[in-house]
């Protein structure tokens, strides 16, 4: 059984625990090829164990980048141990509660815990990390126009064509387009910072009232905008129009400081990059959902679909989309 041979791996490296206090179970999580199980001894030592597949380079790096940013004051999970060749991570037990699970919760509390959130992402954005080479990291490939371009593809692929079974000229006229094209190059012009990439609410655990990054193995250089936008529009929870403004505002005033000149364009890119970001994310629902058989993915496409139509109806040159989003059931 896995489990057994789990077991054994841990107790190789944790020699005072003894195997009659070990229990172990795998944890639900996301739509990746990790799998996460939490390792609990007697009644008191908890941690997190992660299996990762050899598919993507990216789970390699997990705990260089997460070495890094403990380094740099970004509250991560603290690693104990790495096996390479198995593919085996032991690190900190964060606990069961995450930024979703707070979604109940009444503002005022909920305020607290998206504050907590956004002063590790000005932390992480801050020009102070933008010598990764530095310190050996090997990070994913930056967000560059091609990868604004696949974003949009993925979406018209994945969304329209596969979940909505929009007609396939229609899908390939918007895909093509070339205001579409000019906003992924005026993307990829712009300074980087580092980024999460994934940065939404089931990847920030919550640990007696602060915030951790998980989950931040895809890190790379690209805009602080678009981690901005992936929180704030999370289609995983509900926010109203005025916690948005309220979140951005903090966010803003945190990165610039008090009384400092929020550059002219920020709130542009901003709706810019939750554009991309909400495609992104509905052309992983479609792919996830209906290729991958992950059903429940495909619940949250509403959400998404319904906070990409109130960005893209903000900016000019999306005018057609925008029409194309509305006829959708």
């Amino acid at each position: 059984m896995i489990s057994e041979a789990l077991i054994d791996q841990t107790l190789s490296r944790f020699p005072r625990f003894e195997r009659a206090q070990i229990a172990i179970r795998p944890l639900e999580k996301g739509g990746s090829d990790r799998k996460y199980y939490r390792i609990q001894v007697g009644c008191g030592d908890s941690l997190i164990l992660v299996k990762y597949g050899d598919q993507r380079d990216e789970n390699r790096h997990y705990v260089s980048i997460a070495r890094f940013l403990d380094r740099e004051g970004i509250r991560v999970p603290r690693i104990y141990f790495h096996d390479e060749g198995e593919g085996l991570i032991w690190m900190e037990d964060l606990g069961e509660s995450d930024l979703w699970e707070h979604s109940d919760e009444p503002w005022p509390q909920r305020r607290a815990l998206y504050f907590s959130t956004l002063d590790q992402a000005a932390l992480l954005h801050a020009p102070a990390h933008l010598a990764p080479a530095q310190a050996g990291l090997e990070l994913q490939k930056e967000f560059n126009a091609e990868l604004y371009v696949w974003e949009q593809y993925y979406f018209f692929e994945n969304c329209l064509g596969r979940f909505f079974k929009t007609d396939p000229a229609a899908v390939a006229a918007h895909r093509d387009s070339s205001a579409l094209e000019k906003i992924a190059a005026r993307l990829a012009a712009l300074p980087r910072v580092l980024v999460h990439r994934d940065f939404q609410s089931q990847n920030v655990m919550v640990k007696n009232g602060a915030a951790y990054l998980i989950d931040f193995q895809g890190l790379r250089p690209g805009l602080a905008q678009y981690d901005l936008a992936s929180l704030i529009y999370d289609p995983y929870i509900a926010l109203t129009a005025g916690q948005r403004a309220e979140l951005l505002d903090y966010y803003i005033a945190k990165s610039v400081g008090a009384g400092g000149d929020v550059p002219a364009e920020f709130r542009e890119i901003y709706d810019l990059c939750a554009m991309q970001r909400l495609m992104q994310a509905l052309g992983a629902y479609g792919f996830l959902g209906l290729v991958k058989g992950r059903a429940d993915f495909l619940q949250h496409i509403p959400a998404a679909l319904a906070s990409l139509r109130e960005v893209v109806a903000r900016i000019p040159e999306m005018e057609p989309l925008a029409s194309l989003l509305a006829s959708l059931p």
